[in-house]
């Protein structure tokens, strides 16, 4: 199944893609994507629905993030071996777990705020992994079998508060707007293998990342199952799984995000993104 949200923000409704691409409104069976509505056992009641009996949205409109809201908003940093090589940075020896604020999450093709003081925006093209149900010590070998679905994420970065102001990651990847996530949470069962995904980012009309999950470091089971040894994870949790090389950072010379640009983003299979950027009022 591919799952949305439809509606103007904070009044979204949850929809269906239907296999001719068409908007299905799914809110007389759930209240909203997001925690427990998203956990296997609720995903597959509504696999049982026939999308032909479901009412037909003519014109959804906006767009939502494909999950209402999230426990927790993971990411994993230098994941991809072109990109550890691009920052300058040795493979890591274990994942590098860190968290966007939930404050984040936005629609995919809502704009991207710059944020006060800002002077290295950054985009990074990220496969996500949505958890189905509780997590905990889990091996390689079933940390799938917890995945509910997986989504397209652009997880924007501010490198200068991220790395020259002290403390944790989380201070450059969480102001409002830096979660785009979506268009569609799409159920494990129509993905197969996540480490044979194309993932691309064009940067106003230029291809600047172009890679494939299989150059994760890490594969997404080796990171549920890590991180499933530290922390339980839950129903509606995202995972960012980190992102290839071609982002701002890495170029030479640097190149940042400035009010104006547009960004397209894309995981195969998976839905794309655009945002415009703009700068905070």
């Amino acid at each position: 199944m591919k799952l949305l949200r439809f509606g103007n923000a904070g009044q979204e409704k949850p929809g269906l893609l239907d296999g001719d691409g068409n908007v299905r409104d799914l809110s007389a069976h759930v209240d909203d994507f997001a925690g427990p509505t998203v956990a296997l056992d609720a995903l597959e009641a509504l696999r049982a629905l026939d999308p032909a009996d479901l009412p037909l949205v003519a014109e959804p409109g906006r767009i939502g993030s494909c999950v209402a809201s999230v426990p927790n908003f993971f990411c994993i940093g230098l994941n991809y071996t072109k990109h550890a090589e691009e920052t300058g940075s040795k493979p890591p020896k274990e994942p590098i777990i860190f968290s966007k604020a939930s404050s984040a999450l936005s629609g995919p093709f809502d704009p991207v705020i710059i944020p006060r003081g800002s002077e290295k925006g950054d985009w990074e093209v990220e496969l996500g992994v949505v958890i189905g149900r509780e997590c905990l010590y889990v091996s390689e070998d079933e940390a799938l079998d917890y995945v509910a679905g997986y989504c397209t994420i652009n997880d924007v970065s501010e490198r200068s508060f991220q790395i020259e102001r002290g403390g944790q990651w989380i201070k450059g990847k969480s102001a409002p707007t830096f979660g785009p996530v979506g268009p569609w949470l799409v159920t494990a069962d129509e993905v197969g293998d996540p480490q044979k995904l194309d993932v691309k980012l064009t940067l106003n009309g230029e291809v600047v990342q172009d890679s494939n999950t299989s150059d994760m470091i890490f594969t997404v089971a080796q990171c549920i199952s890590h991180m499933s040894q530290f922390m339980k994870l839950v129903p509606g949790d995202i995972i960012a799984t980190g992102t290839p090389s071609g982002v701002g950072m890495g170029m030479k010379p640097p190149r940042f995000l400035r009010p104006g640009d547009v960004m397209e983003i894309e995981v195969q299979g998976l839905g794309a993104q655009r945002q415009d950027t703009v700068a905070a009022k």
